[in-house]
């Protein structure tokens, strides 16, 4: 199956507290793209880049009380395209489970996933986030 990315992306911001300042300042470096696409984000992430960097982003639930598996399921359904992800690999999180689902989802569906500042500047910089991209979705229902 593919999907068709459009020109403009619906991302997923989502980073956890101890790096929430290290999205928000890729974020303002980047605002004037960012402005230019359909922006969501859990809980805390989402009020702080909407405040602090003055764009519009759609919340959801904080990541322990759900966030990350909401936006996984919107992946799911084809409604999340790109997901900028800074999280923390020096703290054990309550809610590892649903950032390991979420991460897994992410493959399954063909979502590209930022985790870092380099890696989001790269994809970012990309021809593909202007332009729409066909996203190649393996069928894994003739592989089970």
């Amino acid at each position: 199956m593919d999907m068709i990315m459009k020109k403009r992306k619906n991302i997923a911001l989502i980073a956890h507290d101890n790096r929430k300042n290290d999205l928000l300042a890729w974020v303002k470096a980047n605002r004037e793209k960012l402005q230019c696409h359909n922006l969501y984000g859990t809980g805390t992430t989402s009020a702080i880049i909407s405040k602090e960097a003055g764009l519009d982003v759609y919340g959801y639930k904080s990541g322990p009380l759900g966030g990350d598996q909401q936006i996984g399921a919107k992946i799911s359904e084809g409604e999340i395209d790109f997901v900028l992800f800074f999280w923390d690999p020096m703290t054990s999180q309550p809610h590892d489970p649903d950032v390991k689902a979420l991460l897994r989802i992410s493959v399954l569906y063909d979502v590209p996933v930022a985790m870092n500042r380099s890696t989001a500047d790269f994809l970012f910089t990309s021809e593909y986030m202007e332009n729409e991209y066909e996203r190649k979705i393996i069928d894994y229902k003739s592989r089970v």
